[in-house]
């Protein structure tokens, strides 16, 4: 029983895993497309208009990317835990393989420190290249992990240990856009907060990132990694005990 179920958890992660590298690579042929369009000489910053109203039909596509992630781990998981952790498994190997077909395609990004714009919801999030793939990697083992937890019974993960994870996640995301928004109420003449919604907005079009904090992405960094380390030795069963558990 349990090699059965072994064999179908490795044959979802294969599955799963290629849907998600289709995924990847799509996104990537959009972007190799919009390039083209818009950034004929090479993609940097400040960035350039993309005309044609196609900056609001990106917001959307992000807003779809999400529904489908969304729908692959409400399908692949058992419980809510499962299903979060599919959610994270293909959006983790989706954004890396992103990356990796962009290198195939153009040659980009030059290296893990290139900077790039990772989402535009609700602000534009800006950051190197290794950040997002840092994160992605804790995203698949957090999901190998919710899954071996989760094999047979629900293990909920807990509030202290979500406040961590989620607490974590709005750090990082923080500072993905914190250069962005103090660029902004620099920029704009009677800063308003809803001016950094607008990304038509002409100061958007001249923004050049300068810094990023590595302190507080290390900081939303450990948060998460102590709310699923927290969450593993919770659950953590020692081998004798699982050995011994296997025979009844």
């Amino acid at each position: 029983m349990n090699n059965l179920h072994e064999n179908k958890l490795l044959k979802t992660y294969i599955y799963i895993g290629l849907f998600a590298i289709a995924m990847g690579m799509l996104e990537s042929a959009v972007v190799v497309y919009l390039r083209a369009l818009s950034f004929p000489e090479g993609f940097g910053f400040p960035l350039k208009t993309i005309g044609h109203n196609l900056s609001r039909v990106e917001l959307w596509r992000e807003v779809a990317t999400i529904v489908m992630l969304i729908c692959v781990g409400w399908a692949a998981g058992h419980n809510k835990n499962t299903r979060f952790g599919w959610f994270l498994y293909t959006f983790a190997i989706w954004d890396i393989f992103y990356y990796v077909f962009l290198k195939v395609f153009l040659n980009w990004p030059e290296s893990i420190a290139t900077w790039d714009v990772l989402f535009l919801l609700p602000v534009m999030w800006v950051g190197p290249v290794w950040a997002p793939v840092l994160l992605s990697m804790v995203m698949i083992g957090f999901t190998v992990l919710l899954n071996k937890v989760n094999a047979r019974y629900n293990r909920p993960i807990g509030k202290l240990n979500w406040t961590f994870l989620i607490g974590g996640s709005i750090i990082c995301i923080v500072s993905f856009c914190v250069d962005y928004v103090q660029y902004a109420i620099n920029a704009i003449p009677n800063f308003t907060w809803t001016d950094i919604f607008d990304i038509n907005k002409n100061f958007g079009l001249k923004y050049v990132p300068q810094s990023f904090p590595v302190w507080l992405f290390a900081i939303g960094l450990a948060c998460i990694l102590t709310g699923i380390l927290r969450y593993y030795f919770t659950y953590r069963i020692p081998s004798k005990r699982l050995q011994y558990a296997q025979l009844f």
